[in-house]
């Protein structure tokens, strides 16, 4: 079924690019088949829900298209742009012009879809959450103690209690009192996620959080992280790095290479914090790595079963990892910023530039 709406997809494509006049046209022709809200990106978020024989049939398929109608388009571009018609192109060079001001994505969403672009064309789901959190899915599901200092008001905004029902829980779990936070993370998606689906499933969880901190060049107390979660019968540390690697390949668009270091979370075991190789020398030592070879992104872990039982899993039963950074992080690497300040400054002169 997947397979016949591709095929249809690439004939309509082929012959509206074909009746094509103009260069906007082409443009908005690509919007249509290839854009994030198309027909197509649509079908190939549904690889997700069908037998990994025919994933990989049709995934390979629905790559061989995309290339097929994105080179389509590059050529249609070019023989329009090539085209000069003298009569048309006339212009009255005395008549003052009007310059219009046109609006455009803020970078750190254009870094968001950029991810969430690559993620879904490798099968992975986009799930969301509240930003307005409970202790429980914040911090409790996550096998983080009562004691630890991330609860503190240094790191945590809180805000009122509220009074929870008795049927808003478990069995289990017979608080009434709950206290609310602005999430720090966004790993509550994860566990919001997990009590309404069974694996296996992959998933990314892209979203603004809070921190109430002091503010300085490389700290904002808002801000946006992005944080991914595999779980199936039999994942290891390997699939984290094959994934890792994919995507910081694909986004930097160059060939990066991921490595590892032991480390603790209390939602992960074992835990590690992860580098990748400096996208400035490729490794072999400057200023931007501080002559290291490495960039560090981030941290991850396989997960802690706890988190498994907090979310409804049976113990030991399944295995995932999960890992996430900040999007400021990777776009002030992209784009060479010193100060994360600029992102919600409201500066146009900042902005602007992107």
């Amino acid at each position: 079924m997947l397979k016949e709406k591709i095929v249809k997809i690439k004939e309509e494509a082929q012959a509206e690019v074909e009746n094509a006049k103009t260069v906007e046209d082409v443009l908005q022709l690509e919007i249509q088949f290839l854009g994030r809200k198309s027909e197509f990106v649509g079908i190939l978020r549904q690889l997700k829900d069908v037998s990994p024989e025919e994933k990989k049939e049709v995934g390979q398929l629905a790559n061989a298209v995309k290339v097929e109608i994105q080179t389509l388009l590059n050529q249609k571009k070019k023989n329009l742009a090539s085209t000069f018609d003298a009569e048309a192109e006339k212009i009255d060079v005395t008549v003052p012009a009007v310059k219009l001001r046109k609006g455009h994505l803020h970078p750190l969403t254009q870094i968001q879809n950029e991810i969430e672009d690559i993620f879904t064309s490798m099968g992975f789901e986009i799930a969301d959450g509240p930003e307005v959190e409970d202790e429980f899915h914040n911090f409790d599901a996550l096998n983080i103690p009562k004691e630890h200092p991330a609860r503190d008001m240094q790191d945590t905004f809180w805000l009122k209690s509220q009074s929870v029902t008795d049927d808003k829980r478990n069995d289990t779990d017979k608080n009434t009192n709950e206290r609310i936070l602005l999430r720090t993370h966004t790993s509550n998606v994860q566990i919001r996620y997990m009590e309404k689906h069974q694996p296996p499933f992959r998933i990314i969880a892209p979203g603004r959080i809070y921190r109430n901190e002091a503010l300085d060049a490389a700290h904002e107390h808002t801000f946006h992280q992005f944080e991914a979660l595999v779980v199936g019968d039999d994942i290891n540390v390997g699939n984290f790095k094959f994934v890792a690697q994919e995507f910081f390949s694909k986004f930097f668009k160059k060939e990066i290479q991921v490595r590892i270091r032991p480390s603790y979370f209390p939602f992960t075991e074992p835990s590690f914090e992860f580098d990748i190789s400096c996208t400035v020398c490729g490794g072999k030592g400057c200023s931007a790595c501080k002559n290291a070879g490495w960039l560090e992104i981030g941290g991850a872990g396989m997960v802690n079963q706890n988190v498994f039982v907090a979310a409804g899993y049976p113990r030991n039963k399944y295995q995932g990892f999960a890992w996430g950074f900040g999007l400021e992080r990777l776009a002030m690497m992209k784009y060479k910023i010193d100060d994360i300040r600029h992102f919600h400054s409201g500066d146009l002169r900042f902005i602007k530039q992107f």
